[in-house]
Order: structure tokens, then C-alpha cells, then sequence
């Protein structure tokens, strides 16, 4: 049985999704709004997701990427907009297909197989579903959207969090400027290199690491998160 988590705010497509999916066999949960449907993600654990653009509260494009952040689940986008610019945005943002509303159930479960096929290629031993990442005694929660360092939560805006999310993801490894403009600012971005530089000056002073022991710059190229802790 594949657990599917469906999210859209429309709910005669909810209904349609559900009797649909329900008839071949799916186990469906359902979200209204983007937050519930990251939290669903971390604990309904489902097997592929379906997730319209076109949410109340968030983006479905931002949805997706938070997503990403912590889960490897098949994500198929809904949109009533078909523009090449908007698919490219989806799929470069972490989404496995694109769907153009209004569609035909046939199709909608033609692309849930192949999705499906295309996770169980590439699953291997991976689980995907970790909610957490750790770098030291810094600590990620990517559901939540929060972040402590030795125990201490770190206030810091949204941009900071998906920034040092992002370098946490990649703890050890240099990130070039560019790299993290397309993920984390967006595929429309990645010759605006002194915005990573105004943020990376923020995230060493709310991490109390001015001396960049943590967070280090590598001139000309990026930079690299690490678990040295900073200095007293």
C-alpha cells in the first residue's frame, strides 16, 4: 500500500484525489496548508507526495524546497498554471514531475508509478526521512524550522535559517557562491555573490564565531560549515 500525502486548500479536489487514490489501493492524508504539509511529511512518513502551488499560507514552490531539506519523497506539483517558467521553477526546486490542471486520473496515476519506480531506483539504503542534521554541537530541526547551538536556540530569520541549513546539509564541504545562491536563494540567482557575504557575516555573529572557526570563508570560492567550536 503507498502512502500518499495530498495537499491542496481546493477541497472538491481533495475529495477527488482521495476517492481516486483510495479506489487502487492508497492509503491518503491530506493537508490544507503548506506548514501542515511539511509537518505531515516529518510524520506521516509518506511514500509520495502530491502538492499544489497554490497554497493559503506558503508558496508551493518554498513548500517543495523545505521539503527537500530533510526528505527524499517523490514530489508531483499541481499547478492551474502551465508556463515553461513555473515547471522549470518546480523542478529545480526539488519537485519529481508537474501537473497541469485540470488533469485525467489515468495520468495522474501513470506519473505516480513512474515516480515511484524512480524512488525505489535511487532509494538504495537511504531512508530520507530524518528531520534533523548535527554539525558539532550545532543542531537543525528542519520541520520546525529551528536551530541550537549547545542547547541555546539561535534566533534568526528565515533566509539565515535556509542558509545555514543548507551549509549544515553539507557540514565539512565547501559550498561555492554559486551553489548556495541556486539553492537557497533560488534558481534565478547565482552571480549575486555578496549576499552570501552580508549573511554569513550575520549567521558568525548570532553562532558567536567572528573569528570563523565554524564557518569559514574560502576566499573567492564559498564557504564551509565545520564543528569546531567557536572561540570563548
Amino acid at each position: 500500500m503507498t502512502k500518499v500525502l495530498v495537499v491542496d486548500d481546493d477541497p472538491s479536489l481533495i475529495k477527488a484525489l482521495r476517492i481516486g487514490l483510495t479506489a487502487r489501493g492508497d492509503d491518503v492524508a491530506t493537508a490544507h496548508s503548506g506548514r501542515d504539509a511539511i509537518a505531515q511529511v516529518a510524520l506521516f512518513h509518506p511514500d509520495l507526495v502530491i502538492l499544489d502551488l497554490g497554497l493559503p499560507d506558503l508558496d508551493g514552490l518554498e513548500v517543495c524546497r523545505r521539503i527537500r531539506q530533510f526528505s527524499n519523497v517523490p514530489i508531483i506539483v499541481l499547478s492551474a498554471y502551465g508556463d515553461e517558467r513555473r515547471k522549470v521553477e518546480a523542478l529545480d526546486g526539488g519537485a519529481d514531475d508537474f501537473i497541469t490542471k485540470p488533469f485525467g486520473m489515468a495520468e495522474l496515476e501513470a506519473r505516480l508509478r513512474v515516480a515511484m519506480r524512480h524512488a525505489a531506483a535511487r532509494s538504495g539504503n537511504e531512508s530520507g526521512t530524518s528531520t534533523t542534521v548535527a554539525v558539532g554541537d550545532l543542531q537543525i530541526d528542519m520541520v520546525h524550522h529551528m536551530a541550537t547551538l549547545s542547547g541555546e536556540t539561535l534566533a534568526l530569520t528565515s533566509r539565515e535559517f535556509d542558509l545555514l541549513a543548507y551549509l549544515a546539509r553539507h557540514g565539512g564541504k565547501v559550498c561555492t557562491h554559486h551553489m548556495i545562491l541556486k539553492d537557497v536563494w533560488g534558481p534565478g540567482y547565482g552571480e549575486e555573490s555578496n549576499y552570501v557575504r552580508v549573511y554569513a557575516h550575520r549567521l558568525r555573529r548570532k553562532l558567536g564565531d567572528d573569528d570563523g572557526r565554524m564557518l569559514h570563508t574560502i576566499p573567492g570560492i564559498g564557504y564551509q560549515l565545520t564543528s569546531d567550536a567557536p572561540a570563548e
